[in-house]
């Protein structure tokens, strides 16, 4: 593996040395050339690549391949500034549908599946991302994207789905329609595919029990490919990146150094064989660890563990580091509350406040006002202990909080809106 990623970095980086100009004046401007680059123990010498370089030289700037060559482009909504651009090769797409075959395959999809994806279609990568590994492996493909969950519970019961590809947050969605319809005894979902958003682990056991099924996290950004980067197998102990296809590195954030396997850190991709728009040591900001010990599976492929959060997702409230997949975790470890949840950030008299909003279950509006205070009072404790901060916490009705079909919205920072 060493020897084959180390030719096909110094081939990426000779390639991006001659035709993306931003590159080479990255180079440059380090004293590098690309012989320099010898193998992957050279990668600390190349420069980094952040999502505001993509922004800066929008829309085509970082292209490496001409427009004659380029056959896909897809692209970020750009809700927080320019989108970012990217685009394909025909060599590309092929490599981006053998990564999501396998990840399929990983999950146990075969050829005789029929196979529900329920990503959005368009310049998202999730929906044709997921839909190009499908046919590559050979199964019965329903491109059924997002924004009509009973027209597809309808279909999953009548095509005999047997799996889906879609957020996870979705899918409880889709379950829980499945259980007003009493719909769930009569599918044959075995398997669910789902990324584009952190979940927990304690997520992913409510979705098997639910559905009575087996879901794996699959992770993929658009920058680097889109879905199909990595995905966990059976054993669920870290997700496995394709090393022949990208470069994993795990840096401290602050330092930009390497961490130790196993510590936490931030992810940076290079890829390695891309065409349309090979990228250096991308920062990710999801925050993760790595493990290059061998899985039970047997895979050789180095893991990288659940997702912590993202570096910019981080809220800093009254000086707390706090990420929502920590509300999350602690929330659905209780086993009283639903995953639903929103939290709301303010600023009173100069002092930040948060407050969580909590799906619970609508018995506890029935019962004795005392019950809900109770409840009340001990997520609120819960919260408290896994943050470190005192929260308000405010229980709502069931689907009281808004569904997304996409990727899930769990905080609201007034504080940026003043």
């Amino acid at each position: 593996m060493t020897s084959l990623q180390s030719a096909r970095l110094v081939k990426t980086v000779d390639r991006v040395y001659h035709n993306v100009p931003f590159y080479r004046k990255k180079m440059q401007e380090l004293g590098l050339e690309p012989g320099d680059i010898r193998g992957i123990e050279d990668i600390e010498k190349l420069p980094f690549t952040t999502k505001n370089d993509l922004r800066d030289n929008y829309p085509f700037g970082l292209f490496a391949a001409p427009q004659s060559e380029i056959v896909r482009v897809h692209a970020s909504s750009g809700t927080t500034g320019k989108a970012t651009v990217v685009g394909y090769t025909r060599k590309d797409l092929e490599v981006w549908s053998e990564c999501v075959a396998r990840a399929l395959t990983m999950a146990g999809v075969t050829k005789d599946d029929v196979i529900q994806v329920a990503y959005g279609y368009g310049l998202f990568t999730g929906g044709l991302g997921a839909h190009g590994g499908a046919e590559k492996l050979g199964a019965v493909v329903v491109p059924m994207s997002t924004g009509n969950t009973k027209k597809l519970t309808t279909m999953m019961k009548d095509f005999g789905v047997t799996a889906i590809a879609c957020t996870p947050s979705y899918l409880l969605h889709i379950a829980e329609t499945l259980e007003e319809e009493g719909a769930i005894p009569d599918i044959k979902l075995k398997a669910a595919i789902c990324g584009a958003e952190p979940w927990t682990e304690n997520m992913r056991l409510q979705i098997e029990k639910k559905l009575n099924i087996h879901a794996h996290d699959i992770y993929g950004l658009s920058e680097i490919m889109g879905p199909g980067v990595a995905c966990d197998c059976i054993h669920h102990k870290g997700l496995h990146v394709y090393e022949d296809y990208f470069l994993p590195e795990v840096i401290d954030s602050e330092t930009l150094k390497a961490v130790k396997p196993g510590e936490t850190g931030e992810l940076v991709f290079t890829t390695l064989t891309k065409e349309g728009i090979p990228l250096l040591r991308y920062r990710t900001r999801d925050l993760t660890s790595i493990d290059y010990s061998p899985c039970e599976c047997g895979r050789t492929l180095a893991r990288i563990s659940r997702f912590k959060g993202r570096s910019d997702d981080m809220l800093i409230i009254r000086g707390v580091n706090v990420f929502p997949s920590q509300i999350e975790a602690a929330l659905l470890e209780m086993g009283e509350t639903t995953p639903h949840y929103m939290m709301i950030v303010d600023r009173v008299n100069n002092l930040d406040t948060l407050e969580v909003q909590v799906e619970v279950d609508e018995k506890f509006f029935s019962d004795e006002i005392k019950e809900l205070e109770n409840l009340t009072k001990k997520i609120a404790h819960v919260i408290q202990q896994a943050i470190g901060l005192a929260v308000k916490v405010k229980l709502v009705e069931p689907k009281s909080i808004e569904r997304s079909m996409g990727k899930a919205v769990h905080v609201i920072d007034k504080r940026k809106l003043v």
